[in-house]
């Protein structure tokens, strides 16, 4: 980041021996101020983007890591199913999964 000169000061520095010069000869001193238009601050562009990058990606790793939970529920669902057999109660039975001979 550029920091720019004080309000009120000319030039950040000029030379001893110029500015005596000057005193004695009673010479002008000109100060050349570069004008030229400050690069593009990329930084202000790169820190709003890796923002959004980083919140995108952390969407789609929460999104994932609740489909495999989704998936690993099932699956558990479908074993404790299939090992209860069926499941009874006052006469009416209920049966959870399908077996291997069917």
């Amino acid at each position: 980041m550029s920091q720019p000169t004080p309000p009120g000061q000319m030039a950040p520095h000029i030379p001893a021996d110029v500015f005596q010069r000057a005193q004695a000869t009673g010479q002008p001193i000109v100060v050349v101020v570069q004008s030229a238009p400050p690069a593009f601050p990329w930084q202000r562009l790169l820190i709003p983007f890796a923002i959004a990058g980083a919140a995108a990606l952390g969407t789609w790793g929460v999104v994932l890591a609740i489909a495999w939970l989704m998936d690993v529920a099932a699956h558990t669902a479908t074993v404790i199913a299939g090992t209860a057999g069926p499941i009874g109660a006052g006469g009416i039975t209920l049966k959870l999964a399908r077996g291997k001979d069917t």
